[in-house]
């Protein structure tokens, strides 16, 4: 069992699921599903999640939803083979139903302008490759560096595109290995709001994130269901319950496939 804090939330949370008939789970996925690598292309979950969370969703009784900064197919690819899974990707501006309906969201036209700016002075700084251009953003990462290279990056970044935040509709992020801009809105929060109006409001709802992006979603269920920070360290957040990955995580998992 866990002994992290909000513990006594978590209990009472679960007491609630199992009296429940339906359930909605939400789940950022890097750093919460997933340990960070330097390969963002092998940040697969931690070992068991999948064969849980198949057995949470083939249960019938909750809807489970990822909530990630990435790109709608980069999250599918990693959470295969799971099927009837809804994916919310980019920040809320790309939509990948259970059916693979895909969906998205069209960012005003002056700010793709900026950001294609922003690209453009990645070029010229000599710092492409370390770049991901993402629908309504660019993040920028550092994972793995050494700290004093890390240190002249993050300055480096933020001096040159602090212009281009200051724009009205876009904003910069710091996220855990990296920074990126963006397009202010849609963000976790909204994609949150949209999966709980879409939601039968008697139901148990928990939103699951690691990182500071994830506190939109965290704020955005206050009231309505339980917010969880996971991380091997507790920082300051919104969440009422914080879980360290992957023991932590995996048993709470494991308790709600059991509702």
């Amino acid at each position: 069992m866990w002994d992290s804090y909000g513990k006594d939330k978590v209990a009472d949370f679960l007491r609630q699921l199992n009296q429940a008939s339906t359930a909605t789970l939400m789940l950022d996925y890097d750093g919460t599903l997933a340990p960070f690598q330097t390969d963002r292309d092998r940040a697969y979950p931690y070992p068991d999640i999948v064969p849980i969370l198949d057995l949470i969703i083939q249960s019938g009784r909750t809807k489970v939803f990822v909530v990630s900064g990435r790109p709608v197919r980069e999250v599918e690819s990693l959470l295969h083979p799971l099927t009837d899974i809804e994916i919310w990707g980019a920040h809320g501006l790309e939509h990948l139903l259970s059916d693979g309906t895909y969906q998205s969201t069209t960012i005003d036209s002056s700010i793709s302008e900026i950001l294609a700016q922003a690209e453009e002075w990645l070029r010229e700084s000599g710092l492409p490759d370390m770049a991901e251009i993402k629908p309504g953003g660019i993040a920028f990462h550092w994972r793995g560096l050494p700290a004093f290279e890390i240190k002249r990056l993050q300055v480096r970044i933020q001096e040159g595109w602090l212009e281009f935040a200051k724009k009205p509709g876009l904003k910069l992020l710091d996220f855990d290995g990296g920074i990126e801009l963006r397009a202010t809105r849609p963000d976790k929060g909204d994609a949150v709001a949209e999966i709980l109006k879409r939601a039968d409001p008697r139901a148990p709802a928990a939103f699951l994130g690691d990182d500071l992006t994830d506190e939109d979603g965290f704020r955005v269920l206050d009231g309505r269901g339980l917010s969880v920070l996971v991380r091997s360290e507790y920082r300051m957040t919104q969440a009422k319950a914080w879980l360290r990955p992957p023991n932590e995580l995996v048993d709470f998992l494991e308790q709600w496939s059991r509702m």
